[in-house]
């Protein structure tokens, strides 16, 4: 039997794989119902999706229910936001990102003028390049080997494009209104650095929303993904264990022998796939064996503080998303880096569905300070921008104590940040090289955070375990 611990969209991605190729699979889940990360919260008559509010490369999503013989749209209709988002700048103007590449252009021009949109429709087509050459080498490909990272080829490609500058040299070598600046390297705190730290091939993530496009279900919010991956799981013959806590993997000189659970079962096993916070497995639930180095010094992104708000009434004129600038761009980031709130912060406000409203923080983890003051800031912040006085609105509050609550280490989402010695083979592995049969996927390993990368990550999991025929 293989055992998966955790029913979050790595997990979920490697039991439809695993199942699908004819493999008996249980998956091991504390919570209640599938998501992990993906999850999903009520407040009275209000539903909130409280990790992912957005889908890129729906490709990668495709593919996990095509390995199952069924067609993404049958089980999750997705819909094209557009525009994908909407920037407003702190001098009051602001940028949509919309689908159609002509269109973009043209935003671009009225906003910057023609010279810029010049230099921007060459900078849209480095991108895409980019994305071409990174993709295939280090994304989409299996980094449990120190040789995996070894492909020249793909390595003088992105160096010839700037992809080992920092990511704001890279943009700015391109573009030169500092607006348009900014809209293409804010996405480096996905990866947990600013843009002066993340390297240059981090730009692939405005690839992702920009011109690749963002996407939503139909219905059921963010939380719809794991639910329907987890229907055609079962549909393949994988089995659920819902509210119960996988306690131990076990093992013996020939490799993984079993799971134990809070139940005080032992489930015989062959193969694991640990999908749960990397760190926190490693305090108890794995063997000594399974020890990893590059958790020796694990330095983990910052976190956020979240505030979900019920509305009696929608908000005429609000996009999906709409990312609000601050003034203090530098000083924002310099904060978080020194671990205390920005002064001046950049928020996400998330507008999907008539009755709520989430906004986002970016705010340091439990090993920074001050973001217990964030919450009250955040929504007389709101109020300045037009939302209104939403003091009264019921609400939910995720915080870096919350987060960690739910289990994520140092009370981040965002698990591991992304500096170069964290990426690829030097992020922890996927594999315990000492005990034959447990492997690792999730934000914590490569090829990172987000649900794409967090995908791939659980089918290159199974197909480990596929090739090893164990």
């Amino acid at each position: 039997m293989d055992v998966v611990i955790g029913a979050g969209l790595a997990g979920l991605s490697a039991a439809v794989h695993l199942a699908a190729a004819g493999r008996a699979v249980t998956v091991v889940e504390s919570r209640r119902r599938p998501g992990g990360c993906c999850g999903t919260a009520e407040l009275g008559p209000h539903r909130f999706d409280t990790g992912p509010s957005v889908l890129t490369m729906p490709g990668v999503l495709a593919e996990v229910f095509g390995a199952a013989g069924e067609e993404l749209d049958r089980w999750l209709p997705l819909r094209r936001l557009d525009p994908a988002y909407r920037l407003e700048f702190h001098d009051g103007s602001r940028l949509d990102v919309v689908a159609d590449d002509a269109a973009m252009i043209e935003q671009v021009r009225l906003l910057c003028g023609p010279a810029e949109a010049d230099r921007y429709r060459r900078f849209r087509d480095l991108l895409g390049r980019m994305f071409a050459a990174e993709w295939p080498a280090f994304i989409d490909a299996d980094m449990t080997t120190l040789g995996a990272m070894a492909k020249p080829y793909a390595l003088l490609r992105l160096a010839s494009m700037g992809g080992f500058r920092r990511l704001d040299r890279l943009v700015a070598a391109h573009l030169t209104d500092e607006r348009l600046i900014r809209a293409h390297t804010f996405q480096s705190l996905y990866a947990g650095l600013s843009p002066r730290r993340a390297l240059g091939v981090y730009a692939v993530i405005s690839y992702m929303d920009t011109v690749g496009g963002v996407y939503f279900p139909s219905s059921g919010g963010m939380h719809a993904v794991p639910v329907a991956l987890a229907a055609v799981a079962e549909k393949c013959g994988a089995s659920f264990r819902y509210g119960t806590r996988a306690t131990r993997v076990q093992a013996d000189s020939g490799g993984v022998t079993a799971v134990c659970l809070d139940t005080g079962e032992r489930l015989p096993a062959r193969n694991v796939v640990v999908a749960c916070d990397l760190p926190a497995a490693h305090a108890g639930l794995l063997p000594e064996a399974a020890a990893d180095w590059r958790l020796r010094r694990a330095r983990h992104s910052p976190s956020c503080v979240v505030v979900h708000l019920g509305l009696d009434r929608p908000l005429p004129g609000r996009t999906h998303h709409t990312l609000h600038f601050g003034r203090r761009w530098e000083a924002g980031f310099a904060a978080l880096e020194a671990g205390w709130p920005q002064p001046d912060p950049s928020i996400m406000v998330t507008h999907a569905a008539p009755d709520t409203l989430t906004a986002l923080e970016p705010v340091p983890n439990l090993h920074g300070h001050g973001w217990e003051r964030v919450e009250r800031r955040l929504l007389d912040r709101l109020a300045r921008l037009g939302y209104g006085d939403l003091s009264e609105a019921p609400r939910l509050i995720w915080d870096p104590r919350r987060w960690q609550a739910e289990g994520h280490s140092a009370g981040t989402p965002f698990a591991l940040d992304h500096r170069f010695t964290q990426t690829g083979w030097f992020r922890p592995s996927g594999v315990a090289r000492r005990i034959p049969g447990l492997h690792f996927a999730g934000m914590h390993t490569a090829p990172g955070v987000g649900v794409p990368p967090v995908l791939v990550s659980g089918r290159l999991a199974a197909r480990r375990i596929l090739a090893a025929g164990r």
